[in-house]
């Protein structure tokens, strides 16, 4: 059953209020960024395509007109390249453009959403799950029925329960 007509995409410039992420893999380098990704590894500076990416214009004309967006990723520390990438580059980048993120870092406790996917949350009302294979590469996503929403409102909660808003996270533990 799906809750849905739309698509992913087509939510993040037609929801009302807020988006939210849960993210949980550590390596998602094959999913977009790649080029970013390789010239992170490499030293390099950040390439325009990144800086200006897409999704930056997503987040800034989303939040310019009072709509939230955040997420929160579960981690443990060390910190795998991907991840120093992505919060190091990426979080900062669109935090900039207005999107919030929170840390749940499992480092030294036990993960409260073992075996939770990732998944966008919009409106409160409308859950699409990720799927990702092995490698950390996007393969879809299944926009679950309503009977799910309860569920998935739960792993929200719990998820900002236990996490950490990003600034003081990464003063602490960012490189």
């Amino acid at each position: 059953m799906t809750s849905s007509s739309r698509t992913l995409g087509e939510w993040f410039s037609e929801f009302e209020q807020e988006a939210f992420r849960l993210e949980t893999l550590d390596d998602y380098s094959q999913s977009g960024g790649v080029d970013a990704y390789h010239a992170f590894l490499a030293g390099e500076e950040q390439p325009e395509s990144f800086v200006s990416a897409d999704w930056v214009t997503t987040v800034r004309s989303a939040t310019r007109v009072g709509k939230r967006m955040y997420r929160v990723h579960v981690l443990s520390r060390p910190l795998t390249d991907y991840l120093r990438f992505e919060l190091g580059w990426g979080y900062r980048r669109n935090a900039a453009a207005g999107e919030e993120f929170y840390i749940l870092d499992t480092t030294e406790r036990e993960n409260p959403l073992p075996g939770v996917p990732d998944f966008w949350m919009f409106d409160n009302r409308v859950v699409g799950a990720m799927r990702y294979d092995g490698a950390g590469k996007y393969v879809g996503s299944e926009f679950l029925g309503d009977d799910r929403l309860a569920e998935f409102r739960t792993y929200r909660n719990t998820a900002l329960a236990h996490a950490e808003p990003f600034p003081e996270w990464w003063a602490k533990y960012g490189e």
